[in-house]
């Protein structure tokens, strides 16, 4: 099914590199030939990934240059800045560290911001150096989705919300190889004499809107200067539904997780652990399960579903719902009225503590659904025989649910019954929530794996009772 909202990103001319412009190539003069010869001398082509513009009804978000041509600016350290900024634009380096308070800074001191002319984030030189934290999404994600009212609780207590600001100059992470390079060039500057430095960075991009006057998505849209935000969600169900069947339906056990992630710089939206943990767990349930003898003697229809864009205003879920009410062809053979339960899988990839994976169950109150579904992990783990997994209620003392597709089903109808399952109980336990760093170093496969075989049981418990 192709999922929309009104958030777009912009449409724009992008060669993913910086172009570096040295003096270093001066004694080589002699030994070029050719054009291309005093090219490649002059410029050395850096990797990177953007931070992108973004936007929605009400304006934009992200980075974007300030105008259509290209940035061209001196390479400065951004812990050296303030002494250069009197007669420089230049471009910043910016240790992983120190992106935080820059960013803080550049959103909350103008006439800092306007002396900027782009940003080069180094990247972080392997697992071992990761900082204790960093989250540029809010304390409590997407709040304003929220089916209740505390929306100042703080799930994510590393989040800094840079990301959701606006940056009017480029902005890029390096990656590791050019980190020590771009590290030489900005000393080399730094030690000049001169008024303007040697060594530049061209941000050879143009990430900007088309026309005049096309500052939010409405206009942009219309103006076809940019592109909506969407994706495809997958459903699948065991047994198959047969919509040509004549018997009554049964009552449907729908079993979601979220297939995608975010981060600051787009094409580094890892998501090891915030979705891909979870999806990767469901997929495995729902393997081990279709392999089982008698499905169609189920008393319930297992569905699976596998949501994109959760992390632009749950653009995923919200989609499969409306197609539900219009019942559209996407979604035949599905009644959102025959929906009995719900059950979440979240981030699962770093449950293991002391040798013991243990997993909370998150619901929005008691009802009899959520206390069948509670039994029925508690079976499961039972059922396994191992001490390596537990399974727990979540704290009576939290708001609720935790941010999740959950809550876009409890926003439309707020006596759905439903239960996520996470490794964490009052707070993120991800330090890295939507960032560039959740990758593969930051979960746990053992993890992973108890998190599948106790969805499979669970759901096979469920769907025969």
């Amino acid at each position: 099914m192709l999922a929309k909202l009104e958030l777009v990103i912009l449409s724009f001319c992008l060669v993913s590199q910086i172009l570096i412009t040295s003096s270093a190539s001066n004694g080589r003069a002699n030994s070029l030939e050719s054009v291309p010869d005093l090219e490649k001398a002059m410029y050395l082509s850096v990797d990177g990934y953007p931070c992108v513009r973004l936007l929605n009804l009400s304006g934009g978000i992200g980075c974007a240059n300030p105008g259509h041509a290209k940035v061209i600016a001196p390479i400065i350290r951004f812990k050296n800045a303030d002494e250069k900024l009197a007669h420089l634009s230049p471009a910043m380096l910016v240790s992983f560290d120190e992106m935080q308070d820059f960013f803080f800074r550049a959103s909350n001191d103008l006439n800092f911001s306007s002396r900027v002319a782009g940003v080069l984030v180094e990247s972080v030189a392997g697992y071992q150096y990761k900082p204790s934290g960093f989250s540029p999404v809010q304390k409590f994600p997407q709040a304003e989705f929220s089916p209740y009212k505390d929306s100042n609780y703080e799930w994510n207590p590393a989040g800094s919300g840079i990301m959701l600001n606006r940056y009017d100059f480029p902005v890029f992470l390096v990656s590791e190889n050019s980190t020590s390079l771009l590290r030489e060039m900005a000393e080399k500057n730094e030690k000049q004499n001169e008024a303007y430095p040697l060594d530049v960075a061209e941000f050879d991009l143009v990430m900007q809107t088309t026309r005049v006057g096309t500052h939010n998505s409405e206009s942009c849209l219309k103006g076809q200067s940019c592109l909506p935000l969407g994706g495809y969600s997958v459903w699948s169900s065991l047994p198959p539904i047969n919509i040509s069947s004549m018997k009554a339906p049964k009552p449907i056990l729908l079993a979601v997780t979220s297939m995608d992630s975010a981060s600051f710089f787009r094409d580094k939206s890892l998501g090891a652990d915030s979705s891909v943990s979870g999806m990767i767990s469901l997929l495995a349930a729902v393997d081990a399960l279709s392999r089982m003898d008698g499905l169609n003697e189920l008393k319930k229809q297992l569905v699976f579903l596998v949501v994109t864009g959760e992390a632009w205003g749950y653009l995923g879920s919200r989609r499969f719902l409306l197609e539900l009410d219009e019942g559209s062809d996407t979604t035949n053979g599905l009644n959102s009225t025959l929906i009995e339960q719900v059950l979440e899988i979240g981030s699962v990839g770093k449950g293991l503590g002391k040798g013991v994976s243990t997993f909370y169950a998150h619901s929005q109150g008691e009802s009899s659904a959520t206390t069948e579904i509670m039994r029925a992990f508690e079976v499961a783990c039972d059922s396994l025989g191992r001490e390596s997994i537990k399974i727990k209620k979540s704290n009576t003392l939290n708001p609720g649910v935790p941010p999740s597709s959950l809550m876009t089903f409890l926003r439309k109808n707020s006596s759905t019954s439903g239960i996520v399952l996470e490794e964490f109980d009052s707070a993120f336990t991800n330090n890295f929530y939507h960032s560039n760093l959740d990758d593969i170093s930051n979960i746990n496969s053992s993890t992973i794996v108890a998190a599948a075989s106790l969805v499979a049981r669970s759901l096979y418990i469920l769907a025969t009772e």
